[in-house]
């Protein structure tokens, strides 16, 4: 009598992987990613695409000369913004022996791992266009400086005026009619910003004393990269703008498949890991969220206007003469 060949199946090993842990990743995601931090969250996406209004012409009122006098008509118009969900993805190979050793908390070592990487990912993506879908928007880095948006670092006597003071970073978001609702920022500012004061003393920056309360930067929420995985300093050291024109809804939640039989290539084909052959599972974590950045017209009807703007770097000219005048 012949017997079946058997193995460890899927639904076999789908025990290694409990809800409750994929519902733990997802909650802390936003504690992860500055981006869903900042942005404003919309209900989530029943398919792959959603679209949002924006506004394109504003209707316009008037004041009636005489009882009388003809009132006058106006219009609006809308355009609109598509939201495209794209897949972020990884796979981890994990041999059985290792998930087989009670004495190591696997789950516990991975799970803040996890939620780091798929952070980086989609912060990298939306403000800087790192590994960016084609579908997202311009980087927001990119379409701050290319709309004249940006302020060199030691423009002005500190760094406060930099951030706050007039032809700072506030005033460009300001000018163009939005309004600065927080910061994201390189993690090697907070030096700085620790004596940043007002012209009556007053300290501008708050940090967080408690995990529930942010920290502020004149009142705004102040978000920094903690990890030092997503900001190029050579381009950028700090974000300010308007974040509730910046959106973003997911499709799916992280969501994870315990592969037991599949192959492994790498990018040129090559196969990286058999797992039959090699006794291993590998965990697939996959999650799917669309991105955008609202730029509606308003009343100050500035052609060139975005909700962001960037301090950027010294430029090498700039730091040149420092270095000599120090030397001198």
């Amino acid at each position: 009598m012949t017997q079946d060949a058997l193995y460890i199946s899927r639904s076999n090993a789908d025990a290694l992987i409990p809800v409750d842990v994929s519902n733990e990743i997802i909650q802390n995601m936003p504690g992860s990613s500055a981006a869903l931090k900042l942005f404003k969250q919309l209900p989530n996406m029943s398919s792959k695409q959603q679209t949002l209004p924006i506004a394109a012409s504003l209707p316009n009122a008037y004041f009636l000369n005489g009882d009388n006098a003809l009132k006058k008509t106006t219009n609006a118009e809308w355009s609109k913004l598509t939201l495209t969900a794209e897949e972020i993805a990884v796979i981890i190979p994990i041999p059985e022996a290792v998930l087989d050793d009670a004495s190591y908390d696997i789950w516990g070592a991975l799970k803040p791992q996890i939620v780091e990487a798929f952070g980086v990912a989609i912060d990298a993506a939306v403000f800087f266009g790192v590994n960016k879908p084609s579908s997202y928007p311009t980087a927001i880095v990119s379409a701050a400086i290319a709309a004249g948006n940006y302020v060199e670092i030691g423009t002005n006597s500190n760094i406060a005026q930099d951030i706050i003071g007039e032809n700072g970073l506030m005033q460009k978001v300001e000018s163009a009619g939005f309004k600065v609702t927080g910061f994201f920022a390189d993690g090697t500012l907070e030096a700085k910003f620790r004596s940043l004061t007002d012209s009556h003393g007053q300290l501008l920056y708050m940090p967080a004393l408690t995990s529930e309360v942010p920290n502020t930067l004149v009142g705004r929420n102040l978000v920094y990269d903690e990890v030092g995985g997503v900001f190029d300093t050579d381009t950028a050291l700090m974000i300010a703008g308007d974040f509730t024109k910046a959106v973003y809804s997911i499709r799916q939640d992280l969501t994870y498949k315990v592969l037991d039989q599949a192959i492994i290539q790498n990018t040129d084909g090559s196969i990286a890991y058999n797992l039959a052959q090699q006794d291993m599972v590998a965990l697939r974590c996959v999650m799917r969220l669309g991105v955008q950045v609202a730029n509606p017209i308003n009343r100050r009807g500035v052609e060139s206007r975005y909700p962001f703007a960037v301090l950027v770097p010294a430029s090498e000219d700039e730091s040149d003469e420092s270095e000599s005048s120090s030397e001198t």
